[in-house]
């Protein structure tokens, strides 16, 4: 079934966050798309308090009614650890907090959608930026038969300035004002930071500067001790902080405070867009930075050479697809099939010292080490014979020895 064509769009269900962008897209689509019935839908991910007052908002702006829906556990136990599992980051660094959420919103949104029997979904997502790709192809892949409202690439509105003008002409109630319109995204596992004065890469964030930090504070500012942390896996998964078992919203929701309050987690990047502009962003995660680091240390107990090495190409792979979009494509899953094979013995402890937005090693157990002190040791004895060495050498170095053999009968040596 073809989507519908805009003069029969009756019912409209809406990625509603209630910021700036979807507050104005509620009276412009009854404007626009025939006064039709618009539900809202906001996806819980960890907004806080970004969620209050929001059906209030929702229903004074237009909307019929709004559903707002628990995702928390889901978005970390479905998505988020995931792809910690894989060690997955985009361009080395990004740890992919707002490129994990859309998927999951996008999901239930289409849920809702086909139980409302609505015609079309409309998103927020600007022309300019990736999420718009990653709402789409969602839609696309459980309901390609709707209709796709994407008002950034209809309307004659061009900045967040002519945005506000609007929402002022139409009564529309904001929270943020014309100096300090950063451009956030918060959930569980991150706040990005753009715009502004972060559009010019030659300007340092301003770290020190009250309020600008939400989830934590500078390494200037942190304690001048360090803080111990140790956080158990069970087949690559957290499950306890300190001896503390935990379920997966309590034990982010803890590292984040933890790590907050030690500087951990600040990144200050200029990315490679998908749509193929850079963008400069500041991320704070630092629950996610102490979490993916002792990950990351278990499995040098854990994981065998082959497989850590091929398991670190292909993590370079499911960053792009989860940055990208791509989450419920066959390639994600089948790479997701080979990171939890990967992950059966990656169970243990990693014990971290957090200092002033550092992470230090400070010890690491696991029953499935491979790690064998009385093979690895310099102390005298053990079961390692040096002796052996010779002949692996001699058969790993013969390739090398022919070449030279055969260069130096050509140089007639």
């Amino acid at each position: 079934m073809a989507p519908k064509a805009k003069k029969d769009i009756k019912k409209v269900v809406l990625a509603y966050s209630g910021g700036l962008d979807t507050s104005i897209i509620i009276p412009w689509l009854k404007e626009n798309y025939n006064n039709c019935e618009v539900i809202a839908v906001s996806g819980d991910v960890g907004q806080g308090t970004e969620l209050d007052g929001l059906e209030e908002k929702a229903l004074k702006t237009g909307a019929s009614k709004l559903y707002v829906e628990d995702l928390k556990k889901e978005f970390i136990t479905d998505y988020i650890y995931p792809t910690m599992q894989a060690g997955a980051v985009y361009e080395g660094e990004y740890l992919l907090g707002t490129s994990f959420a859309r998927p999951i919103i996008a999901k239930r949104i289409v849920e809702i959608a086909k139980r409302e029997g609505a015609d079309a979904i409309c998103h927020g997502c600007t022309g300019k930026g990736n999420d718009q790709v990653r709402f789409e192809l969602t839609i696309k892949a459980f309901a390609p038969e709707l209709a796709i409202i994407a008002p950034w690439r209809e309307w004659d509105i061009k900045s967040r300035e002519e945005e506000i003008e609007y929402a002022e002409k139409h009564n529309v109630p904001l929270k943020i004002n014309r100096e300090t319109n950063y451009s956030k995204d918060k959930n569980l596992w991150h706040l990005s930071h753009e715009g502004l004065d972060l559009e010019d890469p030659a300007n340092e964030p301003q770290y020190n500067k009250p309020g600008f930090l939400e989830l934590g504070i500078s390494p200037e500012q942190a304690p001048d001790k360090p803080t111990y942390v140790t956080i158990h896996f069970e087949k690559g998964i957290p499950t306890a902080v300190d001896g503390k078992e935990m379920g997966a919203v309590e034990l982010v929701e803890y590292l984040n405070k933890l790590g907050g309050e030690n500087g951990i987690g600040l990144l200050d990047i200029v990315e490679n867009r998908l749509v193929g502009m850079k963008s400069r962003g500041v991320y704070e995660t630092p629950g996610g930075t102490i979490l993916y680091k002792a990950h990351e240390v278990l499995e040098t107990l854990t994981l065998d050479k082959l497989t850590a090495h091929k398991k670190r190409e292909l993590a370079i792979t499911f960053g792009e697809l989860v940055y990208d979009g791509q989450w419920f494509s066959p390639l994600r899953k089948a790479l997701s099939a080979f990171v939890t094979s990967t992950q059966e013995n990656v169970t243990g402890k990693v014990r971290l010292e957090l200092y002033k937005g550092n992470m230090i090693n400070a010890g690491v157990w696991s029953p499935y080490s491979l790690y064998r002190e009385d093979i690895a040791t310099f102390a005298a004895g053990g079961d390692y014979k040096q002796s052996d060495a010779t002949g692996f050498i001699s058969i790993y170095g013969l390739p090398t020895k022919v070449q030279a053999i055969v260069n130096n009968e050509k140089e007639g040596k």
